[in-house]
């Protein structure tokens, strides 16, 4: 996105339009220009939803980017506008303004707003009070145990958002910065402090649209680069680059994906007069040969970013000081420290040209701001530090580098969500913890700061992890926007998954897995946020807004348009988890982890095993996954068109270079398709639409149908095709033989006409049978298992192997599994045992 690059063109483009004459009395008609003035008052309808109302004594109306509006060059609406008894009146098809002219500044006597909200007229007059804002979001996590500040024991207080229940939204832009018209915006003060500047927002309950529209002028959130959606390694610990270069073995060795790293702080000089937060030279002593060590990480495919504290300012100590001095002009035999001036536009220039450039030349791909500054900048009192750094970083980024911008950074404010990924800060290790961040993540949305990253399994706050607790949190991490594991320097939080024992290392290694298996789902979605202003994590009254329980399940999302999540945030009891989940009516739901399709329009209670988690995908769905992939900086990897039980579903699959910055217009899309008739699933993959740099011309998929019978036949593009039955996860595969993305594949999958239907939970109960048996075994090593038990542990890899008897052995599995406790006690086990086996496979 550059959306600041073209603020000069954008505002010579508008000059023209905004000097529309005063409308003369019972005048109606209709606009080709966005702007409305009279006397003092000037109003421009941006959307159908939202109008700007400015008042100015001087008249001096602001036609410059500000820091909340971006975009003054835009699309004109169609609208009405008249005046009569000494009213204007401008009508939208959403909303009716009327201001009485002349009356001066804005008042509750002389400017309202109607609109219609559930089918009802609302007049919304200037002053009126918002009484269900849906909350934004907080800078911080810092001091939190869940919600609730360890020291002063307060409750955060989360920032209103753009969404109210109330269905309308006020934004007061009036004494907000201004970029200026130079070759890169810099900040500049407003000629009228004493004018308004209003956003007025009419949208209902269509909170979707809402967002879009507030997008119209703020801009859009950026698409980050695709290695950021793999996983993250973070920790704050004093690294050398022999444990880096060890840990990254054993990332190989065990063979988890691993995408971006993380150094923190320790990577340059910490002690007085060497460094201290602030620091710019590499640590020879942990680091001998800092271009050797980043060289290593790109021949291991990996992204690499490096904490930054820049309060302090450069010291005479660091490396780059004196090409620093030189380009500011100051002495540098009489200077000790040259302070940091966020808002001085030489600083921040020499800033980048002598001290970050140089490092990004070598390998290092983008940036993690910390919180160190103070509030606000010394120049302009009411700049925040933390706001301002962030948009000077990412538009230097923007005019500087051929890849596509990434930031890691805090939260600023209103605005900031066009600068990407937002560090939460040191949250507590805490059941609390885990149980607020869903919400958080939710909410943050409403500002359209789709893309906090967590310090998943906590900062800090105890002297140990809980593996279950850590485990937990991991499977909600893989479902949040970013995946990036991360503690404090202390010995025992190491958050290796080799760390753990077997039980959990499979589990953490299983969750990292299915994280980029969604990939090409996650980056789809992702790429929706830029184009509709949809965060990957969004509350349910986005899609629900007239069920009272889309607001009060506040831990319940969407991640994306299709999967529904209710994270798990509490410990097990009886090694069980139990949550009880919506699910919306209008669809049935499939519970991923255990093959169960469940009717929409119920609250219903689930219980889960500690490697199964609350995802419920669309019935009908249609999704492109990963089967195997190292890292996401390839972009031809074979695709997984993975066909969850329903009726029907679409999905289109979004594809482009991965790293580039012509995203907005370069790049593909492929339609997926799913339809059942009677006993024919019908597939297709079109043509691929669209191209990008480096577009790959072939790519292998696979077709993998979900809770699936054993077919009778499969065709693709109208040849008998062979195909694979997996019988333990009772899915069926289709290699697809053409490989030309040009080309639409088409499978006809035929079932028998008496075909059982395996969307019971039945996958679930084979896996947890197998389970319990080879507990059963460790128990009683010497049990030797009869006709019943045997036949359930192995029923599904018999299947696997003769597929022709799918129908036989499941309905013997049925049998013994509905008559288990007979069948374990013909196994003379005592009633202890047979209570924890039926426990375990329930």
């Amino acid at each position: 996105m550059k959306i600041f690059k073209n603020i000069v063109l954008s505002m010579i483009l508008l000059v023209p339009s905004i000097c529309m004459q005063a409308v003369s009395s019972n005048q109606t008609k209709v606009n080709q220009t966005a702007v409305v003035r009279v006397g003092d008052a000037r109003f421009t309808v941006i959307t159908p939803r939202v109008i700007r109302m400015e008042w100015d004594s001087t008249k001096l109306f602001n036609d410059q980017a500000s820091f909340l509006a971006v975009n003054r060059n835009l699309q004109v609406p169609q609208f009405t506008q008249s005046v009569k008894g000494g009213w204007l009146t401008i009508k939208t098809s959403e909303a009716e303004l009327n201001y009485k002219v002349g009356s001066g500044r804005f008042t509750p006597k002389n400017i309202r707003v109607k609109f219609l909200k559930d089918n009802k007229s609302v007049i919304w007059k200037f002053g009126d009070v918002q009484k269900g804002n849906l909350k934004g979001t907080y800078r911080t996590l810092d001091g939190y145990n869940g919600s609730i500040h360890e020291h002063d024991n307060k409750p955060m207080p989360i920032e209103d958002g753009l969404l109210s229940t109330d269905g309308w939204t006020f934004i007061d832009d009036s004494k907000n910065y201004l970029f200026d018209n130079s070759d890169w915006p810099w900040v500049s003060e407003r000629k009228n402090k004493a004018g308004q500047d209003f956003y007025f927002m009419a949208y209902g309950h269509n909170y979707k649209s809402a967002l879009k529209d507030f997008t119209t002028f703020s801009g859009k959130v950026p698409l980050p680069p695709r290695y950021a959606f793999g996983y993250w390694w973070s920790r704050y610990w004093s690294y050398s680059d022999n444990e880096l270069r060890n840990l990254i073995s054993n990332f190989n060795t065990y063979n988890i994906p691993l995408d971006v790293l993380v150094v923190d702080m320790d990577w340059h000089y910490t002690e007085a007069g060497k460094g201290g937060w602030t620091g710019y030279t590499w640590n020879r002593r942990l680091f001998p040969d800092p271009d050797g060590f980043l060289k290593y990480l790109k021949q291991n495919k990996l992204q690499i970013t490096l904490n930054l504290h820049p309060a302090d300012g450069i010291a005479n100590y660091e490396e780059n000081f004196l090409a620093m001095a030189k380009w500011m002009g100051v002495n540098p035999d009489s200077t000790k420290l040259i302070p940091y001036e966020g808002s001085n536009k030489q600083f921040m220039s020499g800033w980048f040209n002598t001290i970050l450039r140089p490092m990004e030349k070598k390998g290092i791909d983008f940036w993690w701001l910390d919180w160190q500054q103070k509030l606000n900048d010394g120049k302009f009192k009411d700049l925040s530090n933390t706001w301002w750094i962030n948009y000077v970083v990412f538009s230097d980024m923007e005019r500087n580098r051929e890849t596509r911008p990434l930031l890691y950074h805090r939260w600023g404010g209103l605005g900031n969500h066009r600068y990407q990924i937002g560090f939460s800060g040191d949250s507590y290790i805490s059941w609390a913890s885990l149980d607020f961040q869903p919400y958080f993540n939710s909410t943050a949305s409403n500002v359209l700061y789709g893309y906090w990253s967590h310090d998943i399994g906590g900062h800090m706050g105890a002297n140990n992890i809980d593996p279950e607790l850590y485990v937990r949190w991991l499977q909600f991490g893989a479902l949040s926007p970013v995946l990036r594991t991360h503690s404090t320097k202390n010995s025992n939080l190491n958050k290796e998954p080799w760390a753990f024992s077997q039980k959990y290392l499979e589990v953490i290694r299983n969750t990292i897995l299915e994280r980029y298996q969604m990939a090409p789902y996650v980056y789809t979605m992702a790429r929706k946020t830029y184009d509709e202003a949809l965060s990957l994590c969004r509350p349910m009254y986005y899609d629900y807004p007239e069920n009272k329980e889309a607001y009060e399940n506040k831990n319940e999302y969407m991640f994306g348009d299709n999967l529904l999540v209710c994270p798990i945030t509490s410990p097990m009891k009886n090694d069980k988890s139990t949550v009880k989940v919506w699910l919306p009516e209008g669809n049935d739901w499939y519970e991923w982890h255990t093959g169960t399709l469940l009717k929409g329009g119920q609250s219903i209670e689930r219980t889960f095993n500690l490697d199964e988690y609350p995802v419920y995908v669309k019935a009908g769905s249609i999704l492109p996954l990963y089967d195997k992939v190292k890292n996401l900086q390839n972009n031809n990897e074979p695709v997984t068109v993975t066909v969850f039980p329903g009726k029907q579903g679409s999905f289109e699959m979004y594809e482009d270079n991965g790293n580039d910055k012509d995203y907005a217009t370069h790049y593909a899309k492929t339609l997926l398709s799913t339809e059942k008739a009677g006993h024919v699933l019908t597939v297709k993959i079109a043509a691929r639409q669209g191209s990008y740099p480096d577009m790959p011309s072939n790519r292998n998929f696979k077709v993998k149908v979900l809770a699936s019978a054993v077919p009778e036949s499969v065709m693709v593009n109208g040849v008998l095709t062979d195909f694979t039955y997996d019988g333990n996860d009772l899915s069926l595969t289709v290699n697809v033989p053409e490989t030309d993305c040009s080309k639409e594949k088409v499978l006809k999958i035929t079932y028998p006409t008496d075909a059982l239907e395996v969307t019971d939970g039945l996958q679930a109960q084979m896996r947890h049978v197998r389970a319990a048996v080879l507990q059963l075994k460790q128990k009683q090593a010497g049990i030797v298992l009869n006709e019943e038990l045997g036949t359930m542990e192995s029923a599904g890899g018999c299947i696997t192997y003769y597929p022709n008897q799918f129908k036989q052995r499941i309905e013997a599995f049925r049998v013994n599994y509905a008559n288990l406790p007979a069948v374990l006690q013909a196994h003379k086990l005592n009633q202890e045992t047979i209570d924890w086996f039926i426990n375990a496979v329930k």
